[in-house]
């Protein structure tokens, strides 16, 4: 039996390091893959709400032998310590992320997108478009049309919004923690409960809440910025992977199938699952990056 080569990237786990760099006064902390191949691709991983780097653990050791895959935790998330006086945007998560690509001599690479992963990668992509070889996009949104009635109504908060601090403190919870795993999945038994406490752990660390009410506040940047994000992806027309949970939240079905509207080649996938679709669907979803992955240009 011959097993197909994007299956046989995923038979024996993947070891990874796990360091610290120095950014701009920020200690980053990331995992990075113990690969076998010198001229493996290159892949950042970029994170979501409410997770880190972690998120990412069981596709490393699934793809990590084969490709360079690089996590790191942003300011506010998982290990990464940022000083007092940090200003919690996604822009500066853009500027530690990208300062953090330089200082590991990181010149041409895919991104894996997802949640706020994407506004992170897309502004990164907007200030070095030549260093962008793919796109990994899970529920990573980039258009209006991909934000449900929730995901609306949470990014129109202010500071100024009577109940608003209330209402984002309550996501924060270990109750809404584990409902973003859970939520959307066809079986609740396949998500392993290590993800979800582990987030809650972080959130609960001091100043995170702060940190994160700071960067909900300042979601709304990230939908002024979709035309932008969109012109960039007609401009430049990466190849593009896309595998979206339908049950999200958040992110509606609508938002991965309006990617084709800017990347008609984009190859997509959808599962019938929540925001968080890789505890559930890895082994579905690990091949096609494999495959994804070994079709990129050098």
């Amino acid at each position: 039996m011959t097993i197909p080569a994007a299956l046989s990237h995923i038979s024996v786990p993947a070891r990874a390091t796990h360091r610290f760099v120095e950014v701009d006064g920020v200690e980053v902390f990331y995992r990075e893959s113990l690969r076998e191949r010198t001229d493996a691709p290159v892949v950042l991983l970029l994170h979501g709400f409410p997770s880190a780097s972690h998120q990412f653990r069981r596709l490393i050791d699934s793809l990590g032998r084969h490709y360079r895959l690089i996590a790191p935790d942003y300011p506010g998330f998982g290990h990464t310590r940022a000083p007092d006086g940090f200003t919690y945007s996604f822009d500066r998560l853009t500027d530690i992320v990208e300062g953090f690509t330089e200082r590991l001599g990181l010149t041409r690479y895919a991104m894996y997108l997802f949640d706020f992963g994407a506004p992170v990668g897309f502004r990164l992509a907007l200030r070095h478009p030549e260093r962008v070889t793919g796109l990994v996009v899970q529920n990573g949104n980039a258009y209006a049309e991909g934000l449900s009635d929730a995901a609306r109504d949470l990014t129109a908060l202010t500071p100024d919004t009577p109940g608003a601090e209330a209402a984002i403190r309550d996501l924060l919870t270990l109750a809404a923690t584990r409902g973003q795993y859970e939520g959307g999945t066809a079986d609740p038994t396949l998500v392993a409960p290590e993800g979800w406490l582990l987030d809650q752990h972080f959130l609960d660390q001091p100043g995170r809440n702060q940190a994160q009410l700071a960067l909900l506040y300042d979601y709304k940047s990230n939908i002024a910025a979709y035309p932008e994000w969109q012109a960039w992806l007609r401009e430049h027309r990466p190849p593009t992977l896309i595998t979206w949970g339908t049950n999200d939240p958040f992110f509606t079905e609508s938002g991965a199938r309006t990617y084709l509207r800017d990347v008609p080649e984009a190859d997509l996938h959808l599962f019938p699952t929540g925001h968080f679709a890789l505890e559930d669907h890895l082994p579905d979803i690990a091949p096609l990056i494999a495959d994804f992955l070994d079709h990129l240009p050098a």
